[in-house]
């Protein structure tokens, strides 16, 4: 795929809904409640194969405009579950499956094979589930067993293994308690406590009771700042580029790259403030950025998906930015510490990555005329689709198919169908 450079951008754009409050609504419905919609639902292929998983555990499900769940439950007692590519599913129905009755293999496609699932199996089998995995990854083989609430320091802050843990607690005896070092997206509590969860949040840490009784809710998704964050951050590249995406979340776990952006010097406005436990705005930006920056510290879980966005923007900024505590990166679809690094440079972009993240020296522009692989990854191909759209001479996308994890039509979306 050729992707021409862009001189001009000016956009009004309707956010994608949000893939993190699809997969949950879908699955926590799906699992504990009876009928339920789940209203402007992001249908790709990663939300695809939680459905697909529901599915095979019993429950009976709709999708049309929006997702409806006609019968919850897991009534199935043994099923092998393919999680694809996405790894919140994998990750969530270890927690949610390790109480059940029933034995069950969760698998993946090659990429999620390689993704380390010990970070959930380690916790679990404290609470006494009987789960394995393959040399710490998948296929992960659950059988159902009697859990007892712990008190969990996590090593790394992670939503999803804090959900699994959560999810387990839910039908655990006593309290379950995970702690974070810094506080990573709680769209989880939010949803759990609207079913009647008995949940309490203290700062960084998220408490849950066992034997809870859960009801099925109507979920509105809002938009996705994941995918808002591309739009936006193509016209914060921009000399003035101007971008507005409207029913943006605002969760205050999700926003650091507003502050990144504001801090890079683009001009940010949140507008039209509205919802309740999962607020939206519209967002709009105008460039350019210039002032290199430093990310890292407890804004890095506000913003780990955003960070190959990021690394872009930075080199248009005149000087050394740097990425730190960010070895997150390393576990998502690919080693984003390498995969960004290496793309940048395929463009002209001098960078180098470090152990726990990666340093840029900005010129001031991105020379381009490159080829990038994408290596799988959704946030890859949509960053470095961005990259090539700001640099001099454009470049060549291999796997620009990834992104429908996440935007199925991200190019029309995008460029509407022009400089591809």
């Amino acid at each position: 795929m050729e992707i021409k450079p862009v001189k001009a951008f000016d956009r009004r754009i309707i956010c994608k809904p949000d893939k993190s409050v699809t997969h949950r609504a879908v699955m926590f419905n799906a699992a504990f409640g009876g009928r339920a919609e789940v209203r402007n639902p992001l249908i790709s292929a990663d939300c695809l194969s939680t459905i697909d998983c529901m599915r095979r555990l019993g429950a009976q499900i709709e999708i049309g405009r929006s997702v409806r769940i006609l019968k919850g439950g897991i009534i199935n007692s043994s099923a092998s579950l393919e999680a694809g590519n996405s790894g919140t599913t994998m990750r969530l129905l270890c927690g949610l499956l390790a109480p059940a009755e029933g034995s069950f293999t969760v698998t993946g496609d090659e990429s999620l094979s390689q993704r380390p699932m010990n970070r959930v199996i380690a916790p679990l089998a404290a609470m006494g589930a009987k789960i394995s995995g393959k040399d710490g990854r998948a296929p992960i083989k659950i059988t159902g067993a009697s859990l007892r609430g712990i008190d969990y320091d996590m090593p790394v802050s992670s939503a999803q293994v804090k959900s699994a843990i959560l999810l387990a607690g839910l039908k655990a005896s006593g309290k379950t308690t995970v702690r974070e070092k810094a506080a990573s997206r709680d769209h989880t509590e939010i949803m759990l406590a609207a079913m009647g969860a008995k949940i309490a949040v203290d700062g960084k840490n998220v408490t849950v009771e066992g034997g809870n009784k859960l009801h099925a809710v109507d979920v509105d998704v809002c938009g996705d700042i994941s995918s808002a964050a591309y739009p936006l951050s193509f016209a914060a590249g921009l000399e003035g580029g101007k971008a507005t995406v409207e029913n943006v979340g605002i969760n205050p776990t999700r926003t650091g790259i507003l502050e990144v952006l504001i801090a890079m010097g683009a001009d940010v406005k949140v507008e039209n403030v509205r919802g309740a436990a999962e607020q939206t705005a519209d967002i709009s930006v105008r460039g350019k950025v210039s002032r290199p920056v430093t990310v890292g510290g407890e804004l890095i879980p506000r913003l780990i998906d955003e960070l190959p966005t990021i690394a872009v923007l930075t080199a248009l900024c005149e000087g050394e930015s740097v990425i730190k505590d960010a070895g997150e990166l390393k576990v998502k679809e690919t080693d984003r510490i390498e995969t960004t690094v290496n793309a940048l440079r395929a463009l002209g972009v001098e960078a180098e990555a470090t152990e726990d993240g990666m340093r840029i020296f900005g010129r001031g522009y991105i020379p381009g005329g490159g080829t990038v692989d994408s290596c799988g990854d959704h946030r890859i191909a949509m960053s470095m689709s961005i990259a090539m759209a700001l640099s001099e001479r454009g470049g060549t996308l291999v796997g620009g198919e990834a992104c429908a994890v996440s935007w199925p039509d991200f190019f029309t979306g995008i460029f509407g169908g022009g400089n591809v």
